[in-house]
This record gives structure tokens, C-alpha cells and sequence, in this order.
């Protein structure tokens, strides 16, 4: 499903992957699509079952730590929807790390060694575990990229009170924590993910999605391996994004053709995240591939 819609609602936002719809004057209706994104675009073909994934593991997380922090969530009002409060978004995007990967990595290789204020060592490795947990809070914007934002920048740009900034990074470190515990617990790593908070009259909220195959990483503890790639057992977005660079993809230009075997893969880690997490599942059962089997298989094409 690449377009939703809600009968008698009125439509309130689209996000890359979501389409919001007004319930009442403190009700939302969030809808997960089939849409898929990566390097800020959004993907011709859909994913078949993604959206469903990403609601039922939602429901899965929000539920499992209203005590640690309150949420947004408050039911499931279909497979692929949740019935949620309507909060005011916080711009900041609250991206933690605790393991060297992504553009975290990417920035290490050419020679930086602070990140966020943090001193690294030299001598790590590709998806070594960090000396510390990092917190590389981002701006939140609609249109183009993400830009590193400080906690002076953030209470001068009124986005935020000091009070209202170690609340929120005292709650990302705690969520981040019992997250990284519960999927230790099933066979998962999660290096790192980003979440979003809100404001819902004087209360803060944490909004949007909790880690999902769209806004963590998930990574197989067994085939875990410093120093190598970890996109042939994740269940997240970082085999797409492997895939498209491969094609000659990094978000300018013409997106590439996802064939059907991609597309397979892609559900199959979609569906994995919820089906590991909660419990249901082995992670080796799902018979994931890699990108260069991927394009073994599609003869290179």
C-alpha cells in the first residue's frame, strides 16, 4: 500500500513512510504505508508488508515502556495504524550510538575523532563498540538533511529549555538501555537509533516510532563480527542502502530499479525485526541474503 486512506478523516500530514489524519481536536491516526526510503528519497516500489511490520513492533515497544517514559501511543486502531496523542513535535531528532557504524564510521575513516564532543581513540574498528554511548542529536527538517545540533544551539534556538534538554537526554540514554537489553535478550544487537520527542500540553512525550527496521539498526548477536559489514543479517535499512550504493546510488539522480529478489529481502528483514524482537522467531530462520549474493543471484545486473 504506497498511498492510504481514511474514510471521513481529514488528512493532517505525509511523511516519507506515514500519512497522518486528524482524529479530533487530541487524537491522530498514524499510518504506516508500504513506502520505503533512503538517502531522503522514497523508493518507487513499496515493500510488501512493511507497514504492518512497523505497527505491530510500535505497538510492541510502546507498550513496553510507558514506565519508563510516557508516549504518544494509545491503541492499535488497525493492522498498519495507530491511534495516537497529539503532541507537538520537538525538532530534534535524538540520534544515540554505541557502536562505530554509519556516518559515524564514515566521518572516523577520513581522520575525525570527536563525534558530538566525544573523544575517540584511535585503532577502532568498522562496528567496534564505542568506549561510551554517544548522543548525536540532530535538527528535525522536512526538507534536505539533518544537521548535528548542539545543546547551546538547541536552547538558543528555543527548540528546547535546559530543563526540557537533560530531561529528554536523561530519557534517550534510559530507552536506549532497556531497547539495547530487551533485543539482547532475542539475538540482537542494536548499535544504534533515533528517536523523537514531543510536547503534549506541559508534558513531554516520546512521538514517532520507537527502533524499527526504519529508524535503528538490528544486528544478528551469532554473526556479529568486528570489522566487517553487518548488512548480510541485519533486519534494517542499512541492506537497501548498501544495495543502491552498489548501483550507483547515494541519493542524487535516477533511482536505481529494485528488483523483486531486493524487494523480498527487504520485507523478509521488515517482518523479521517484529518477528525476532517479540519472540516469535529465530533470526536464522529468515534465510537472508546478502548483497553480493543479491547480485550473484540477478547476474550482476
Amino acid at each position: 500500500m504506497l498511498e492510504s486512506k481514511l474514510e471521513g478523516k481529514v488528512p493532517f500530514h505525509k511523511g516519507k513512510v506515514r500519512d497522518v489524519y486528524e482524529e479530533d481536536a487530541s487524537e491522530l491516526l498514524i499510518v504506516a504505508t508500504d513506502r520505503i526510503s533512503a538517502f531522503d528519497r522514497v523508493m518507487p516500489r513499496g515493500i510488501p508488508n512493511k507497514g504492518v511490520a512497523l505497527t505491530k513492533l510500535s505497538e510492541f515497544w510502546f507498550l513496553k515502556t510507558r514506565h519508563i517514559f510516557k508516549n504518544h501511543f494509545i491503541s492499535k486502531f488497525d493492522e498498519r495504524t495507530i491511534r495516537a496523542k497529539r503532541a507537538k513535535r520537538i525538532d530534534v531528532e535524538w540520534i544515540t550510538r554505541a557502536y562505530l557504524y554509519g556516518s559515524a564510521w564514515r566521518a572516523y575513516s577520513k581522520g575525525t575523532r570527536e563525534i558530538s564532543g566525544v573523544r575517540l581513540p584511535s585503532g577502532l574498528q568498522l562496528a567496534e563498540e564505542l568506549p561510551e554511548i554517544i548522543l548525536t542529536p540532530t535538527t528535525k527538517s522536512e526538507i534536505g538533511h539533518d544537521q548535528e545540533l548542539s545543546k547551546s544551539q538547541a536552547i538558543s534556538g528555543k527548540l528546547v529549555t535546559e530543563d526540557e534538554w537533560a530531561e529528554l537526554q536523561e530519557a534517550t540514554f534510559r530507552l536506549f538501555e532497556y531497547y539495547k537489553r530487551e533485543a539482547s535478550v532475542k539475538g540482537i544487537i542494536i548499535p544504534d537509533f533515533k528517536l523523537e520527542f514531543g510536547r503534549v500540553g506541559d508534558e513531554l512525550v516520546q512521538i514517532d516510532e520507537p527502533p524499527t527496521h526504519d529508524s535503528a539498526r538490528f544486528w544478528s548477536k551469532e554473526k556479529y563480527r568486528v570489522g566487517e559489514k553487518q548488512e548480510k543479517y541485519c533486519l534494517d535499512k542499512e541492506f537497501l542502502r548498501d544495495f543502491l550504493i552498489r548501483k550507483g546510488f547515494s541519493g542524487e539522480g535516477e533511482i536505481p530499479d529494485l528488483p523483486d529478489l531486493v524487494v523480498d529481502q527487504i520485507s523478509k528483514r521488515c517482518m523479521g525485526a517484529y518477528e525476532v524482537i517479540s519472540g516469535n522467531r529465530e533470526i536464522g530462520s529468515l534465510k537472508l541474503l546478502s548483497v553480493d549474493e543479491v547480485l550473484s543471484q540477478l547476474g550482476g545486473n
